[in-house]
């Protein structure tokens, strides 16, 4: 407004007050102007003495506002002086634009003044007319917009406390009661000037004022109560009276799809306010039930007055019928002051949104002491809970209701009442329903846990509520930590165990529970899982307002696991578990897959039918999910498959298998290759695993050393099984990649690994070739195992080296192997296959960082056989084996720092011009390691 000439206020005032175009003044052009005496209407028949007589009072008028504003008055005479001088001021400012921006510029201080009028007038006696023109004035400035907003509430809570705490008039003097009268008609005309003069805005001031009436029409005296809802009585008569805009179609202002409405056209109250007045209709105080009576009827005419009128364009006829209609029932209510009829008729028209206020009221007058009906409050909740159907966030506000009114609930016929609106919502949307709950109470306190049994007080209802706990339960897997809202799923995950032990302890459960046994226990396995992996801050959720409950999620996910065996009669496995310390492991990170293999090995005596189900269970959820309880499905699926009774479900298992050899999440190709391990050695299911050959021997040369100790049993026990070309392409498949795990870490690799090679050697048939280069690969790993420590290994090293030479014909190669002259093998190697020098070295190279020092050394004594059989054709060649051994001169071990010292110092030695024949450098490296042997170092 700092843009506006003087005279412009009020034109910006009306505009935020929502005043019709019709109603606001013209902007004035801009110019500076001051307030200027008032001047007459032309035409008005005053003459010019009476004119300058008129401007000379309103300027007495507003200089005394001013005056009063700066030192407010002190006598009643001058207070009711002021008073009038508003109401003039205000009068005068609703024709005449300039005394409008004169009094604008002090409505503030207008309105603060008449509020500490009112404060200062005494509560026990009515001797003034102070209280009633105050109100006046209030009413005025409304009329002509120039009661501040900000200031409206706190006015008015002073005018009711002013005028409802007054005494009785009824024993008073005639002068008293007159006086009294006129203060209640005041007030009654401030209501109803603020109603009328917020323009569009109507319906919104009208729902502020009784917002503001509401609280002293309870916990007060008799006649402050009855003297309140006199005034909404008169104002819910105001409203069939008055001309406010129509009402939106949702009342409440319901959210609808397609369906939207302006805030100021949304009785949003109405549902509350109908529910609270049905209910004073039955209290004891005669006074306070008439007058909620009266509002009752009016309301009921407001809201069929509204419907009538939307059907004005839709159908003359029936709108005639709907008016003629609304005669009988005005008849009716004024004749009939039943509060079940009203309610009952009112349930004809109220929407969703205006039945979950009464709904509510309803709830909220049952906390004791209630000075309402409480059969009334319980016949309303049994209707609505019946025919009405809440949406999701309609059952919320419901479900809060009742959590918090429940605690101070008596009766027990509200009780009963309650009980069966949760059992109704569980029924009608059990979703909902039970999110609403979850929300309500994380941690599943006392007053939660006696909903919980509300709501699975018959079987369907069980059932239903049960299916969503477990829907909740497994919707968290996909969810990324949040604690932003309690409503986040993985919250809710966390939520749902507790309930789920309390519903499964009831007998009623146990026919629900059963029909759903292998999904509940899968799901509360994965809780387990779930809950290993909890933020700080995700149960910091539980216990921020519960730190004296000490039962953490996964206590209470196994606390719900073992109750849900005992609910399906497998008390025996409960004990069985305890026995082993399975359920002590599942409540550690460490130790809970440990926890879970003990609890799923128990299951495999279930029986087979249910096995099945779990299994085919299991395949589903490993099929469609990317979760983090991948690894606590597939320890489940594996000790199942343990079980020597297995039908179809095998087929799907060997199919899902197929594409988890592939999986990237840590230990998970080795629980497969577990699993199949396990199938392989019964002749009943080894043959369907057959297909899975393919995909093991690719993973192999990725796979770690866990996994390969178990793949390679496996892949043996396959090969025994095929027969012709299939076996023969298979072995030689496999033959190609064995040799690269000679060298692992891990002896019982390197033992099966080389066995297996051996084997292969007589599976392939034909493609001669191609196996003779696997078995050339093959030498010098195997002639350098020889010399592993464990002595398995060096034997089975001898006996494929044998094998390896006797495929290849190289007898001089056999004997040596057979006789073990290890020094003689690898001068053999070089003196057969010179051309494959490069070759050796390669595979040499990885074995000088092996962790045995055996094999370090004789790694040493070949590289430098190759180094000096390449130093004639490839200098560049034999100066980077020297590199490489010199950087072998600090081996933890002296006897290959010496030996690679000393290897490296006769590399680089000039050479002699005679010819030096190989054999002589063979027999130079043979003295030095012999020399080397018989030194303290080399001992």
């Amino acid at each position: 407004m700092s843009g506006r000439p003087p005279c412009s206020p009020r034109a910006a005032w009306l505009e935020e007050a929502g005043a019709s175009p019709a109603s606001r003044p013209q902007p004035q052009p801009y110019e500076e102007t001051e307030v200027q005496p008032l001047q007459a209407p032309s035409g008005s028949g005053v003459g010019p003495s009476a004119s300058a007589v008129a401007h000379q009072e309103e300027e007495d008028a507003l200089s005394f506002l001013r005056a009063c504003c700066s030192r407010r008055p002190k006598r009643e005479a001058q207070k009711l002086r002021f008073l009038a001088s508003v109401c003039d001021a205000c009068q005068a400012a609703v024709a005449d634009p300039h005394t409008w921006d004169a009094v604008y510029f002090c409505q503030l201080e207008v309105a603060q003044s008449i509020e500490a009028l009112l404060q200062e007038e005494p509560s026990d006696r009515l001797d003034t007319e102070v209280r009633q023109k105050a109100m006046l004035a209030i009413a005025a400035m409304s009329t002509a917009r120039l009661l501040p907003p900000a200031m409206t509430n706190g006015l008015l809570r002073a005018c009711f406390r002013g005028v409802f705490h007054l005494p009785g008039h009824e024993d008073g003097t005639d002068m008293d009661t007159s006086l009294y009268v006129r203060t209640v008609e005041a007030l009654d005309s401030l209501l109803q000037a603020l109603v009328s003069s917020a323009g569009a805005c109507g319906l919104l001031e009208l729902q502020n004022i009784v917002k503001l009436l509401l609280p002293f029409t309870q916990q007060q005296p008799e006649a402050v109560e009855e003297r309140a809802m006199a005034r909404i009585a008169g104002l819910a008569a105001f409203l069939n009276t008055c001309s406010l805009p129509q009402v939106s179609s949702c009342f409440a202002g319901a959210t609808v799809l397609r369906h939207h409405h302006p805030e100021k056209h949304r009785f949003a109250l109405l549902g509350r306010l109908v529910g609270y007045l049905l209910l004073c209709c039955t209290c004891e105080s005669e006074g306070k039930s008439h007058e909620a009576a009266k509002a009752v009827r009016h309301l009921c005419l407001f809201v069929t007055q509204q419907r009538s009128t939307r059907l004005c364009d839709q159908d003359a006829e029936q709108l005639q019928g709907w008016q003629s209609w609304r005669a009988h029932l005005s008849l009716q209510l004024s004749e009939d002051s039943n509060s079940n009829r009203m309610f009952m008729i009112f349930m004809k028209y109220l929407q969703p949104s205006e039945r979950l206020g009464v709904f509510l009221a309803a709830v909220q007058s049952m906390r004791a002491p209630s000075p309402h009906s409480t059969e009334l409050a319980a016949h309303m909740v049994d209707v609505l809970a019946a025919e009405t159907d809440f949406h999701s966030g309609q059952v919320l506000h419901i479900v809060w209701a009742i959590y918090r009114s429940l605690p101070s609930v008596r009766a027990a016929l509200a009780l009963q009442s309650l009980d069966r609106a949760l059992l109704l919502l569980a029924s009608k949307c059990p979703r909902e329903t039970v999110a609403s709950l979850l929300q309500c109470s994380l941690t599943c306190t006392s007053v939660a846990v006696t909903m919980w049994r509300a709501m699975v007080s018959e079987p369907p209802a069980t059932e239903r509520v049960l299916r969503e706990l477990l829907c909740i339960l497994m919707n968290q897997s996909g969810c990324k930590t949040s604690t932003s809202t309690k409503d986040h799923p993985r919250i809710l995950a966390l939520a749902a165990a507790r309930p789920l032990h309390e519903i499964l302890l009831l007998p009623t459960s146990r026919g629900e529970a059963k029909a759903i046994f292998p999904q509940l226990f899968l799901a509360l396995l994965f809780q387990v899982s779930f809950t290993t992996e909890l933020k700080l801050q995700e149960v910091q959720v539980f216990w921020e307002k519960h730190r004296q409950d000490l039962l953490t999620p996964v206590r209470s996910t196994v606390q719900a696991l073992k109750a849900l065996l005992r609910s399906v009669g497998l008390e025996s496995q409960v004990l069985a578990i305890e026995a082993q310390g399975g359920w002590a492991a599942l409540l550690s990170a460490e130790s809970h897959l440990w926890g879970v293999q003990v609890v799923a090995r128990e299951m495999k005596e279930l029986p087979r039918s249910l096995r099945a189900t779990i299994i085919h269970q299991l395949v589903e959820l490993l099929r469609t999910e990317a979760s983090s309880w991948q690894t606590v499905a597939m320890v489940i699926l594996s000790k199942l498959l343990e079980c020597t009774e297995l039908g179809d479900e095998l087929d799907c298992v060997v199919s899902l298998f197929a594409s988890y050899l592939q999986s990237p999440c840590l230990g998970m190709q080795s629980l497969v290759l577990r699993a199949i391990l396990g199938l392989t050695k019964r002749p009943a299911t080894v043959r369907q695993t057959l297909v899975l050959l393919p995909s093991i021997t690719e993973q192999l040369q990725a796979a770690d050393s866990d996994t390969c100790a178990v793949a390679l049993p496996v892949l043996s026990t396959m090969l025994q099984l095929l027969e012709g070309r299939t076996l023969s392409l298979a072995a030689l498949e496999l033959a190609g990649k064995l040799p690269a795990l000679f060298g692992d870490d891990s002896s019982t690799v390197r033992l099966l690994s080389i066995r297996l090679f051996l084997d292969t050697l007589g599976f392939v048939k034909g493609s001669q070739e191609k196996l003779q280069q696997v078995a050339h690969r093959s030498l010098l790993p195997l002639s350098l195992h020889l010399h592993d420590q464990d002595e398995s290994v060096a034997e089975a090293s001898r006996e494929a080296l044998l094998g390896v030479a006797r495929f290849l014909r190289w007898r001089q190669l056999a004997h040596l192997a057979e006789t073990l002259q290890s020094w003689k093998i690898v001068e053999c190697l070089l003196a057969r296959r010179s051309s494959a020098a490069e070759e050796y070295l390669a595979q040499s190279l990885p074995y000088l960082q092996s962790l045995q020092e055996p094999l370090r050394r004789e790694a040493v004594r070949f590289t430098g056989l190759v180094g000096r059989h390449l130093l004639d054709q490839h200098q560049s060649k034999s100066q980077d084996i020297c590199q490489v051994l010199q950087g072998l001169a600090n081996d933890p071990c002296k006897s290959v720092s010496s030996l690679a010292i000393q290897t490296v110092l006769i590399l680089q030695a000039p050479r002699p011009r005679s010819r030096f024949s190989f054999r002589q450098l063979c027999s130079r490296l043979q003295k030095a390691w012999r020399r080397r042997r018989s030194s303290p170092a080399g001992s």
